[in-house]
């Protein structure tokens, strides 16, 4: 199986995503890059892929840099060099036998020339519900973990469990 690389244009994300767009209304462009790059962190881990978010220099001028930031390679590119080339260079170069990039971006011409290049595309909606997604199995996953002790020899669901541990604090609260 191909690693899996997703190249995600950052503003065209903090644009789209409702959340994000929020915190850009209130000028706190800031805050929606850390948490587009939380969110975004919590679904590579658990999706189990490598994830590369690229910011245009235009909205933070003079810094052009690289760097890993919660497991995530982040970049600013250089005031001469818009997101867009970046991404289309990146998923030209990167995408190889070994490795499968998908493009993560509402830009239609940017979703034609990465598609052209080999590479998947994902619109922000699409990633926006992928994670949202993600979020939900992550929060079942942890369910399961808690009930897991519960489930060895139980003939008992999970509703059921919690239903019995909702009676069990009840009991305890009472007075003796």
């Amino acid at each position: 199986m191909k690693k899996q690389l997703l190249i995600v244009d950052g503003y065209n994300m903090i644009g789209s995503w409702p959340n994000l767009v929020a915190l850009k209304k209130q000028d706190k462009l800031e805050d929606a890059r850390e948490l587009l790059l939380h969110e975004l962190s919590n679904y590579a881990k658990f999706e189990d892929i490598e994830v590369m978010v690229v910011f245009d220099a235009m909205y933070v001028p003079g810094i052009t840099k690289s760097f890993e930031k919660y497991q995530l390679t982040v970049v600013f590119t250089s005031e001469g060099e818009t997101a867009d080339s970046y991404i289309e260079r990146m998923a030209g170069e990167r995408n190889t036998i070994v490795t499968q990039v998908t493009v993560a971006t509402s830009d239609l011409a940017e979703q034609w020339v990465v598609f052209s290049q080999g590479a998947l595309r994902k619109s922000a909606r699409e990633l926006y519900k992928n994670v949202e997604r993600s979020k939900n199995n992550v929060s079942t996953f942890q369910e399961d973990l808690k009930f897991q002790n519960y489930r060895r020899n139980s003939p008992w669901n999970s509703e059921q469990l919690l239903e019995l541990e909702r009676k069990m604090e009840e009991l305890q609260k009472k007075p003796k």
